[in-house]
């Protein structure tokens, strides 16, 4: 638990395809999608908007020329949406790594078109099908594929696995509630997966990592559907001022999508409660490796988005 890493450590990845989630402009997806190009792979944005992916694909060959960045439109949050990125991405042929980075924190509001709440919608069952889908490209990796999960120290203030029925409406709005159990999801999610391939003999891994405090738009976003302006600019400015830098949190994420780890393993800062530092191997909360809820949560979430892995 006390060996470090850091970039220097990276192997080389030409002739790796690797998607990456949520990589908006300055965020941990892009810096985790910069650093891989940086290291000669074929690096596929899968975000929201055209113009988000244009914008980050040009700050990622501003600074490396030589960068093979792909774009892939998907909405986690739309079910729809993510199974026609899952058949656009067919065209990529075998995938090395799947980042699934994107997320939401702190948001309210109506539930999606699915009937779930925003949350869970974006930061779970949404990844949860869309590593499904390219289940079967990640297994064709010529050293197998790897899925990793971006999750949050937040997963420990989860009184509770989401284990209820996810379209079940509740009566009192609690946004970062639902922002700590998606996040412990993550993790049961990660360890029954990794379960489930061993099981399987599928030539998959599956890792988790969280970026310690970060300094991302996420919570201005999550807050008030925007990092400038107002009050928004002033939240916006604070956690910056207090964090690390989000080159820094997308650390962990690094070492976990390259580094010679076993499945399950959880990378994280190694500094002073987990908030900034070089990454390290790190261990989860008891209940992100509570076997049982992990094994209901999948059966849940198979019901939920209609997909059966292997």
């Amino acid at each position: 638990m006390t060996d470090t890493w850091d970039l220097a450590r990276m192997p080389d990845q030409a002739g790796r395809t690797i998607v990456v989630t949520g990589p908006s402009l300055g965020g941990l997806g892009h810096h985790t999608a910069l650093e891989l190009a940086r290291r000669g792979a074929r690096v596929v944005l899968a975000g929201r908007t055209p113009r988000k992916l244009d914008e980050t694909s040009v700050a990622i060959t501003d600074e490396v020329p030589a960068a093979d960045v792909v774009p892939l439109v998907v909405d986690l949050s739309d079910l729809a949406s993510v199974r026609s990125a899952g058949a656009a991405a067919a065209a990529l042929g075998p995938i090395d790594v799947l980042v699934n980075n994107a997320g939401v924190m702190g948001v309210s509001g109506p539930r999606t078109y699915d009937g779930f709440e925003t949350t869970m919608a974006t930061n779970h069952f949404g990844p949860f099908l869309l590593t499904g889908l390219l289940l079967p490209q990640l297994t064709a990796a010529d050293s197998g594929g790897r899925v990793v999960t971006v999750s949050s120290q937040f997963h420990r203030v989860a009184r509770r696995a989401p284990l209820e029925d996810p379209r079940a409406e509740t009566r009192r709005a609690d946004p970062w509630g639902a922002y700590a159990r998606s996040k412990l999801a993550n993790l049961l999610f990660t360890l029954e997966l990794d379960r489930r391939c061993r099981a399987a003999e599928v030539p998959v891994k599956a890792l988790a990592a969280h970026p310690g405090f970060a300094g991302t738009h996420l919570a201005a976003n999550g807050q008030y559907g925007r990092s400038s302006g107002g009050i928004a600019s002033i939240l916006d400015a604070t956690i910056r001022a207090v964090s690390q830098s989000a080159a820094a949190g997308a650390q962990p994420t690094l070492m976990a999508a390259t580094a010679d780890l076993p499945g399950g393993t959880y990378c994280g800062p190694s500094g002073p409660g987990e908030m900034a530092g070089r990454p390290q191997v790190t261990l989860m909360g008891k209940r992100a490796r509570d076997a049982d809820a992990a094994r209901r949560l999948w059966e849940i979430s198979e019901a939920a988005t209609g997909i059966r892995y292997p």
